[in-house]
């Protein structure tokens, strides 16, 4: 027979359990942890030597969670790295409204300039970079504050266009292409006008060599051609939540296909960050903030 005394000592576990999984949840992981995580891939359709990039996605910045010191220590670390080439892959600013006090995009943006890597630092915006500037919202479209505020700092922002780089390098040269973002402007309730023109994008592209596009939201993937050998998104967090590698909600009309990781579908290749901060609630549990490496075999 269970005692009285059994069943407070559960009600008792159970609760301390609880108050320790919400303090990790909202108070550590997403602020004081931060990991590497790298991702070795051979896609198909990469003809050129080894290429190494490393992805910035998703910082939302504001305190407690992203202050100026916390970035500071991520571009320092980013920069240890030795990357080939740094992707910085959109939604700069706060996703939700638990922010105890803001930073500003211009500090963001002159912090971001310090990040350097030989063939070059390149954003592209994300959907609350289009959703808090209220100003272009109005217009239905640029100019983006945000990647004005980039530009003046030193970092390409990518919208909608392809550029040729590493003339020279190990990797030989390949295309960026970036593409502005899916759900940058607001027309109705939680009904978005995406800036974003994947075809016209890739009609840039001039030649043969191998291309790898940049798109925050991960779900055009099955729209992208067998051209292009690497797609890189962020946007989704991991789900924030991730529990044996299943996240219970994603903001991704694919659900967990697309959700975080390495995906193959064919001869097409994705890699999706898990990010840097939070959006919709400041919590992570089991999705650590991370910088992502992805590491191209030649």
């Amino acid at each position: 027979m269970i005692s009285r005394r059994s069943v407070l000592k559960g009600l008792l576990a159970s609760t301390l359990a609880g108050l320790f999984v919400s303090a990790y949840g909202f108070f550590i992981e997403p602020v004081l942890r931060l990991r590497v995580t790298r991702r070795r891939i051979a896609p198909p359709g990469w003809s050129g030597g080894p290429l190494t990039i490393a992805v910035l996605a998703d910082l939302h910045m504001g305190e407690p969670f992203v202050s100026l010191k916390r970035l500071s220590r991520i571009v320092a670390r980013t920069n240890a790295l030795g990357a080939d080439v740094v992707v910085i892959l959109g939604d700069l600013e706060a996703g939700h409204p638990f922010i105890s006090k803001k930073v500003s995009m211009e500090d963001t943006a002159a912090e971001l300039a310090k990040l350097a890597a030989p063939l070059g630092v390149w954003a592209i915006l994300g959907n609350h970079d289009w959703w808090h500037d209220r100003a272009a919202q109005a217009r239905g479209g640029g100019p983006n504050r945000i990647a004005e505020l980039l530009r003046a700092a030193g970092v390409p922002v990518l919208q909608n266009h392809a550029v040729k780089v590493g003339e020279g390098s190990a990797a030989g040269p390949f295309w960026l292409a970036g593409l502005d973002d899916q759900l940058a402007i607001g027309i109705g309730d939680m009904v978005f006008r995406g800036l974003d023109d994947l075809p016209g994008t890739l009609a840039q592209i001039t030649d043969d060599a191998p291309a790898i596009l940049l798109a925050h939201e991960p779900d055009l993937f099955p729209k992208v051609p067998d051209r292009v050998a690497l797609t890189l998104s962020g946007h989704t967090h991991g789900g924030q939540v991730r529990i044996f590698g299943w996240s219970p909600w994603v903001p991704s009309a694919y659900g967990n296909r697309y959700a975080y990781g390495h995906v193959r579908e064919g001869n097409r290749d994705l890699v999706v960050s898990g990010g840097i901060g939070c959006s919709i609630l400041p919590v992570r549990l089991g999705m650590v903030p991370e910088i992502t490496v992805v590491e191209i075999a030649g």
